[in-house]
């Protein structure tokens, strides 16, 4: 055989093994996402899909039988519906108090317990309550305050009160029941991620605070809760958007009750679809419940890491 015949068989050889290198490589990069794909398939049809056919949906007049296109006049309708509004403020009032209690516990406690060894061992703890399922935290509190009446004997036993509390007969009463039982479940997910950030930050820059003599209470908030805040922040957003979608404890404790006061707007919204069977218009309060959502936690979260880069 010739020597020019010898270098194209050689090259005839490693032209496949080229090419299965290639292929190799290309399905080694694309291997991962092949392990997520089920995944994100799964959340793109639970979440992506609902959303645009909510959005779709809003510009319908719904029934069981027809869809009639209106156009934006369900948005229309909203901006004019005085209980829409009602229960976007009862939403901000009882999401805004709950995540105040809840930031201010947690970070008390997570002050407590970052650097104790003694607490260490009990943290779990603290995630007890948020291991109960919503519901049965609503039905817990639903028991203790108004069915079984449990804290209203206690307090007849030790003499402070006379007779049963009804306290889902005023406003600030059913209201404060809805905040204590969110404030109970919901404070160690806060308190976790804040002592995950809090364990995380430089223990130099506090010895070196130490040394010049600040105090424990000092040292965390002039050293600490700075370093943390974009942390803060996040949870802070995080746990926000999630009250707005308050809805096992409004259906189980209040109904909405006293005369609308404690509706929120998950609440709103199931009514007007599923008693009132409105779709269209349930689908349109949704939006914009969700571009709400959207709009200020991006300005949140926007400022928030400004100030912490300045």
């Amino acid at each position: 055989m010739t020597y020019p015949s010898l270098l194209n068989a050689g090259a005839a050889i490693a032209a496949p093994v080229k090419l299965r290198k290639k292929r190799s490589k290309r399905m080694q990069a694309l291997f991962p996402y092949l392990l997520v794909a089920p995944a994100v398939l799964y959340l793109l049809m639970i979440t992506l899909y609902p959303g645009v056919y909510a959005i779709y949906q809003s510009f319908f007049r719904v029934t069981f039988t027809a869809w009639r296109p209106v156009g934006f006049e369900n948005y229309a309708d909203l901006f004019n519906d005085r209980e829409f509004w009602a229960a976007l403020w009862n939403t901000f009032v009882i999401g805004s108090i709950a995540l105040a209690l809840q930031c201010t516990l947690a970070l008390t406690l997570a002050f407590h317990a970052y650097r104790d060894p003694w607490i260490k061992g009990w943290r779990i703890v603290f995630l007890v309550p948020m291991l109960f399922m919503p519901s049965a935290v609503a039905f817990m509190f639903k028991l203790s305050f108004l069915d079984a009446r449990v804290f209203s004997d206690i307090l007849q036993t030790i003499g402070l009160i006379e007779g049963n509390l009804n306290i889902t007969s005023s406003t600030w009463g059913s209201r404060a029941l809805l905040i204590v039982a969110d404030v109970w479940q919901w404070t160690p997910f806060l308190f976790i991620i804040f002592v995950a950030a809090l364990q995380g930050q430089d223990e130099e820059v506090e010895e070196a605070a130490r040394l010049d003599g600040a105090s424990w209470l000092q040292i965390f908030w002039n050293v600490s809760l700075p370093m943390i805040r974009p942390v803060v922040v996040v949870a802070l957003v995080l746990r926000g958007i999630d009250i707005t979608t308050m809805f096992a404890n409004v259906f189980i404790i209040t109904k909405g009750g006293p005369g609308g006061a404690t509706e929120t707007i998950s609440f709103f919204i199931y009514r007007l679809g599923f008693k009132t069977f409105n779709f269209g218009y349930a689908s349109a309060a949704s939006v914009i419940m969700l571009i709400i959502t959207i709009i200020v936690a991006q300005l949140v979260v926007k400022r928030a890491f400004q100030s912490s880069r300045d």
